[in-house]
């Protein structure tokens, strides 16, 4: 059955992946959103620090913080390392130049689609917000059905395609102990599948409680680790980087096969670990109780600058600097390369570093992907979803969890690289024909800061109708 499925979707997926389609999609509007913007991603690069600090503007509510690190840990997962392994395997070292230009280019994206976010939430029983790419479909482009079709997508993205791969990556980091058999993606998917059960039927407030704590000390560790990697590997940076920039611009090779090639590779894994302008990160962003749209846009922005600039860069150093060779088996499955390479840089140590950094990772992963799915649900219904379907909704989910530790890694990533393709081709095109409302939030914005002012936000006042605005009236 699984080998009938990934014929279908890697057909699919091959057909976004051409250069005319996604990789297309992506970067131009990501360019085009960045001239537009003037280059926010460097003008206001350290304004985006001083915000994410803020507190909420009424007690209680969710802090720009708090929503970053729910984003954060759907963004900082088993992309960080297996995504990053897997395109440097396939498409070699210039795949991690190109993820480097996808994140940049894709801030602008980040702050457009999350500004949006916020100018379109909605009001919760509680005082408290919501909202995310089907809102703003909705409500300011005026197509409902389009925001039922994504908000299906994304369930469907999150829930099964990336919340499976992140399962499975993290039980193929296992492969490197002697101790692993056919058994063990079997005893590590119930661990995970009753774990996650646990998290996801404890409700929101306990997922950003979570991730609050795991997300910042796990990245920092991680970072940490690769900076001493880097010490020990130290005579052989001055060759990593020549080797990035010399794959990265052979063209020769790239168009010989650019389905392989370090810029498609680039491209789909920098997507899969950032997720800039997919329309994911939004749903988070809406949540954040913040003064003025603009600065939850500036705060989703840099997570999309923490995730690839930081934490990929961490593990593409690691891997390159270590000197070890990729063999097809590499190819076949990144975590080999991965651990392949910390064992030769930090020795027995370096396989079990990855193996616990990995079970952080994938977890914080799979929570912060399921955040995203029941507020799809409730859109979709036109209304609150009931208890007993969305324990239902629950019950599958962490039944799928369990199902992506026995797949295939052929399989998991065909299914990821087509849904978040499928997210792609709706979104960036909505976040282009709606970006002036976006851009005068922005205007006003930097027009409050010059003023000395803490930017607040008034819709009418920024020149916005507030008709269909349930906040910034």
């Amino acid at each position: 059955m699984f080998d009938a499925i990934n014929t279908v979707v890697g057909a699919i997926s091959g057909v976004l992946y051409q250069p005319w389609c996604v990789p297309l999609i992506l970067l131009a509007g990501g360019i085009i959103l960045t001239v537009r913007s003037k280059f926010i991603q460097g003008r206001l690069f350290t304004e985006s620090f001083k915000v994410v600090m803020e507190k909420p503007k009424t007690e209680g509510g969710i802090s720009s913080f708090g929503a970053l690190m729910v984003s954060t840990a759907s963004r900082v997962g088993t992309g960080n390392i297996i995504g990053v392994t897997s395109a440097i395997a396939i498409g070699g070292a210039g795949a991690l130049f190109w993820m480097w230009i996808t994140a940049i280019i894709g801030g602008a994206s980040a702050f457009v689609e999350s500004t949006l976010a916020q100018i379109y939430k909605k009001k919760d029983k509680d005082g408290s917000s919501f909202g995310g790419p089907a809102y703003y479909m909705a409500d300011a482009l005026g197509q409902r059905w389009l925001g039922v079709i994504f908000s299906v997508i994304i369930i469907l993205t999150y829930a099964v395609g990336y919340n499976m791969l992140a399962a499975y990556n993290l039980q193929s980091t296992f492969k490197a102990f002697d101790f692993y058999s056919n058994a063990t993606p079997i005893i590590i998917g119930i661990i995970l599948a009753v774990l996650f059960g646990i998290i996801v039927i404890g409700g929101a407030k306990r997922l950003i409680n979570v991730t609050g704590v795991m997300v910042p000390i796990m990245g920092v560790i991680y970072v940490v680790v690769a900076i001493i990697v880097l010490i020990i590997n130290i005579e052989n940076i001055p060759a990593m980087f020549k080797l990035i920039f010399q794959s990265a611009f052979d063209f020769k090779s790239i168009f010989g096969g650019f389905a392989g090639s370090c810029i498609m590779n680039g491209i789909k894994r920098g997507l899969y670990s950032n997720e800039a302008g997919m329309g994911s990160a939004p749903n988070a962003a809406a949540k954040a109780d913040v003064s003025h749209p603009a600065k939850q846009g500036l705060v989703q922005m840099l997570s999309v600058f923490l995730d690839t600039l930081l934490i990929c860069t961490a593990t593409g150093f690691m891997v390159l600097s270590s000197g070890v060779g990729v063999t097809e088996a590499m190819q076949a499955d990144a975590a080999l390369y991965v651990q392949a390479a910390m064992g030769e840089s930090l020795g027995a140590f370096g396989p079990i570093f990855i193996a616990v950094a990995m079970s952080l990772f994938a977890f914080t992963t799979l929570i912060g992907n399921y955040s995203y799915c029941e507020g799809c649900l409730n859109f979709i219904a036109g209304r609150q979803v009931s208890n007993t379907s969305i324990l239902i909704f629950r019950l599958v989910a962490t039944v799928l969890v369990f199902v992506g530790t026995i797949a295939t890694a052929s399989m998991v990533w065909n299914i990821a690289d087509m849904l978040q393709g499928f997210m792609v081709v709706i979104n960036i095109p909505v976040i282009l024909i709606l970006m002036k409302p976006a851009m005068k939030a922005l205007d006003d914005y930097c027009k409050q800061k010059k003023e000395g002012k803490d930017p607040v936000f008034v819709a009418k006042e920024a020149g916005l109708d507030d008709s269909k605005l349930e906040f910034w009236k």
